[in-house]
């Protein structure tokens, strides 16, 4: 069931809140957390119900590893490390068993196949989840909590499917403590919220998806794409992906909100930073912050000199890339970044050491434009990467490339000719391109993107209601409602109105969330 559908908006939700308030005003919180559990189980089990079983399963040995973490504090380190083990190998083999498998063949030339394995929905999500989970219960952070609470933690359907990745010290104290009353002025935000992730999703990232996976599809199909298509293609998609999942995100914390639960900021203005390292501050943060806290950390972080610290940012973003999927591009988008930080944090170092003396005194534009070039760098090293995650395999990735540096010419739609006729000479106008591509209109929705992008406020800056729930620290009890230039009016409800409007309309384009896969 998408967020993005009818049936979800119109059927599941309204019956689903109904629910949660009725019981709330007439029963006691546990019966609340019931209701919320058996409703997220439908929500699963609406894709296949074959998914269920394997949640099912995943939840209850990892609650009672929990509870024998309490139970036998001197053997905990082994007990931990069986419970990492087997969610790792649940997740391994649903995920990344054939992927072993065609390597295997190619290494040593034979046909081994296995049969069709099913992935399930938000393995990775909710297996990264409860592993966080098992390592807090070992380092006894994590206090005694129901079986239900725990099933409700792991399950709660906002961020089920796709994020973000709720920490147990975040959303079980909540759910704990918070059902017995909800806070409803929340709702009004909690709607907000929604809609523009939703407005994001249907209207931003569908419509420049009619751009990108035509030219995509024909460059893995062998395509050469020019300069111009290669080009828009990657830009189109870097916003596509943009607004997809930070949509996501956005709807996700909205329905939190509507049941009175803060869910962590996935997305803070990621492509507004001005260096990748704060770009990994600022996209899909609670990854992030379980690679930093659970991977980074233990290995050594950055307290054990310049070469292991590197090898550690190494390996943390190779495996950060692996977990989005079981593909050598997955890899090598991974190592990409991890490459971009270490150059990253080398700069820095630099820049500490004696750049930022002479920074400091540089007169306020000297300043301004620093800021541009390296927000405009960041994106660009972003956007090239970008392709190589977007691309089916690596010699897809590689002709893409061919094209983005001009090695196929550069072709426009003829009946651009008049409108740019001072580029005659340099720009073929006798093409068409791929498809839906050679339209201008691919560069209007980027413009279009852009603007919303690098001049609008994010969503927590027009709602408020995250101010002190920032980059670094997601998970700070939020105190800032009502503290951006939203408000709860007729206004703006107007204004609320008119997008939820022009989402719906735009529902006929229904598509998966690209984080679905994950």
């Amino acid at each position: 069931m998408l967020f993005n559908s009818y049936v979800f908006l119109f059927v599941f939700l309204p019956i689903v809140l109904v629910g949660f308030y009725a019981l709330i005003n007439y029963s006691r919180s546990r019966i609340v957390v019931v209701w919320l559990v058996v409703s997220s189980l439908f929500f699963y089990g609406w894709w296949n119900p074959a998914y269920v079983p394997i949640i099912l399963i995943s939840v209850f040995f990892n609650y009672q590893i929990s509870r024998l973490l309490a139970h036998y504090r001197e053997r905990s380190y082994l007990i931990l490390m069986i419970g990492i083990f087997l969610n790792l190998s649940l997740l391994c083999y649903f995920k990344y068993a054939n992927f072993l498998v065609d390597n295997i063949n190619v290494i040593i030339s034979e046909d081994i196949s296995l049969a069709a394995i099913m992935l399930p929905l938000a393995i990775s999500f909710f297996t990264f989840q409860q592993i966080a989970y098992l390592v807090d219960c070992s380092r006894n952070n994590v206090q005694k909590h129901s079986f239900p609470d725990y099933f409700l933690f792991v399950t709660f359907f906002p961020q089920l499917i796709a994020g973000p990745i709720a920490h147990h010290s975040n959303l079980l104290r909540q759910i704990t403590e918070k059902f017995n009353r909800v806070d409803k002025t929340l709702i009004p935000v909690g709607v907000t919220v929604f809609l523009i992730g939703l407005f994001k999703k249907t209207t931003i990232a569908d419509s420049l998806a009619y751009y990108v996976d035509p030219v995509f599809l024909a460059v893995d199909g062998g395509h050469t794409p020019s300069f111009f298509e290669a080009w828009g293609a990657a830009l189109a998609y870097s916003f596509q992906l943009y607004f997809d999942f930070s949509g996501y995100s956005d709807m996700a914390i909205g329905l939190g909100y509507l049941f009175g639960l803060t869910l962590p900021l996935n997305f803070y203005s990621p492509y507004k930073v001005v260096n990748i390292i704060d770009f990994w501050r600022c996209w899909h943060m609670t990854l992030s912050r379980f690679l930093r806290d659970y991977l980074y950390v233990p290995l050594g972080g950055n307290r054990v000199g310049l070469i292991r610290r590197h090898l550690n940012l190494s390996v943390v973003m190779l495996l950060g890339g692996l977990w989005h999927g079981a593909s050598w591009n997955f890899v090598l988008w991974g190592g990409l970044h991890g490459i971009f930080l270490m150059i990253n944090h080398s700069w820095r170092c630099a820049f500490d050491v004696g750049l930022g003396r002479r920074t400091a005194a540089a007169p306020p534009y000297f300043r301004r434009l620093s800021v541009f070039l390296g927000v405009a760098l960041t994106f660009l090293c972003v956007t090239v990467a970008w392709v190589i995650f977007r691309a089916n395999d690596i010699p897809s990735a590689f002709r893409f490339f061919e094209g983005m540096i001009g090695l196929n010419g550069a072709y426009l739609d003829i009946r651009l000719a008049s409108i740019l006729s001072p580029l005659n000479g340099f720009v073929n106008f006798d093409g068409y391109g791929i498809g839906s591509l050679s339209s201008v209109w691919v560069f209007v929705w980027i413009f279009f993107a852009a603007v919303i992008v690098w001049v609008f406020p994010n969503v927590q800056d027009f709602t408020g209601h995250a101010r002190d729930r920032l980059v670094d620290e997601p998970y700070k009890k939020g105190v800032g409602i009502f503290t951006g230039i939203w408000r709860p009016s007729f206004a703006w409800a107007t204004v609320m109105a008119l997008i939820a409007a022009i989402s719906i309309f735009s529902l006929s384009r229904v598509s998966e969330f690209l984080y679905f896969q994950f």
